[in-house]
């Protein structure tokens, strides 16, 4: 049986020793165990920790952050972890300002962001350009190919700037109950993209990114606008007809194309922030335009995100307190019906019972004439000489013998009452 590793503990492990080392102590590598630090909130050594160490150099070691509503809390290989339990939505009472928290390995990715480039350079292609990465435990990000470097680098910052200001961002766990809102990176949604389309052909991650304002969670998605632009469709692509090199042939006139038009991505990014909650619908974009990046529109997003807070929280709120509502009606609807039910069970063995008992009066009178015609028999027989009245009560009893008995008092002792 696997031993379970608290928070602490694994912080002061991963501080003394190497992750090498930890990780050969717990039996795994040392990326599952990067893994299992961030999804603990346990902060690592940056890279060169341990050489700077060797040669003297004085390096800031962080404190372990404190527990969150929704954290885990132990780790044991092969087992789920515990977590704390996570308290409803409330948003901090005021604005965080910027923390003096050490910014240890602040120079580099965010851990969100660290190692995901691998899985999206050359992944697969929707028809709209967007990368499509077989792994799906990554950060909410859909933009194409040309533009994954940046929109990585954005995440990283702006992750980082929640982070400094006490706000975590991180993967939702499964039992959290949070779920992504489905995205339409679509800049003109004329229709509905129908369930093949939304399944096959676009990406989403099998958990939100979201970050915790107080004890609000909010969903973050990084994505690339699609515009509908004209299209030809080459060596298995859909090509912008604008990019595509003009072909001409002195002396001969210029061959007819097919193109038709598809929804392309467009070059910018765009921050959509969301309630991943089931009981608050709530979303907010930030789209760059040639005038101003996205990377310059972090403060504004951190300050919405700090507002969005309070709406989701009171929508959250209303929310539960109309499923609230909507489970005491359901609740009375169901005791009514289970009372209905009750009655009709009721109905249907009183006439069950009753159809019993005719059953058994019917058979009593059918009963009583046999017996009346067989005694009569018996009586007129007593006027007959000995042969012919020997013979008459033998065929009585022959008949009485076809007919069955007749105890009626046993049938109805097997009477089935109403309340039985």
């Amino acid at each position: 049986m696997s031993v379970r590793v608290s928070r602490e503990t694994l912080f002061a492990e991963v501080w003394a020793e190497p992750m090498t080392t930890v990780a050969l102590r717990h039996g795994v590598s040392s990326t599952f165990l990067a893994r299992v630090c961030r999804e603990l909130n346990v902060p690592r050594p940056p890279r060169g920790y341990w050489a700077k160490l060797a040669v003297g150099k004085r390096v800031v070691r962080p404190t372990l952050p404190s527990v969150r509503p929704g954290d885990a809390l132990e780790w044991a290989r092969g087992q789920a972890p515990r977590r704390e339990p996570r308290a409803l939505p409330v948003p901090p009472e005021r604005p965080s300002r910027r923390s003096p928290r050490a910014r240890v390995g602040r120079d580099g990715p965010h851990p969100l962001v660290e190692g995901a480039r691998e899985h999206f350079i050359g992944a697969r292609t929707a028809d709209s350009g967007h990368a499509r990465p077989m792994k799906r435990r990554l950060l909410d990000l859909y933009v194409a190919e040309g533009l994954i470097d940046r929109a990585l680098a954005f995440a990283s910052l702006l992750y980082w700037e929640l982070d400094t200001r006490g706000y975590q961002v991180t993967l939702a766990s499964l039992d959290q109950g949070l779920s992504r809102p489905a995205l339409d990176e679509r800049r003109e949604r004329p229709k509905q993209r129908d369930r093949y389309e939304e399944r096959y052909r676009t990406w989403s991650p099998d958990r939100p990114t979201v970050v915790h304002v107080g004890t609000v969670a909010i969903a973050l998605s990084i994505f690339e606008p699609s515009e509908r632009v004209e299209v030809r469709y080459v060596d298995g692509k859909f090509i912008p007809v604008a990019i595509l090199p003009t072909v001409k042939r002195r002396g001969y006139p210029q061959a007819a194309v097919w193109t038709t038009h598809q929804d392309m991505a467009s070059g910018r990014l765009c921050l959509r922030a969301s309630s991943p909650y089931a009981l608050a619908t709530w979303e907010q974009y930030w789209e760059e335009a040639s005038a101003r990046t996205i990377e310059s529109m972090i403060p504004s997003i951190v300050k919405g995100l700090e507002e969005a807070a309070i709406i989701i929280a009171a929508l959250f709120n209303e929310g539960a307190a109309r499923a609230e509502a909507e489970h005491v009606a359901w609740e009375r609807q169901r005791a009514e019906h289970q009372r209905q039910e009750v009655e009709r069970l009721r109905e249907r063995r009183r006439q069950e019972s009753c159809a019993q008992l005719v059953e058994i009066i019917v058979a009593w009178s059918s009963a009583k004439a046999r017996e009346d015609f067989f005694d009569d028999l018996e009586r007129r027989s007593t006027t007959l000489d000995a042969n012919d009245q020997l013979l008459i009560r033998k065929r009585i009893q022959q008949a009485r013998a076809i007919l069955g008995g007749t105890d009626i008092l046993n049938r109805f002792a097997s009477w089935t009452a109403p309340d039985e």
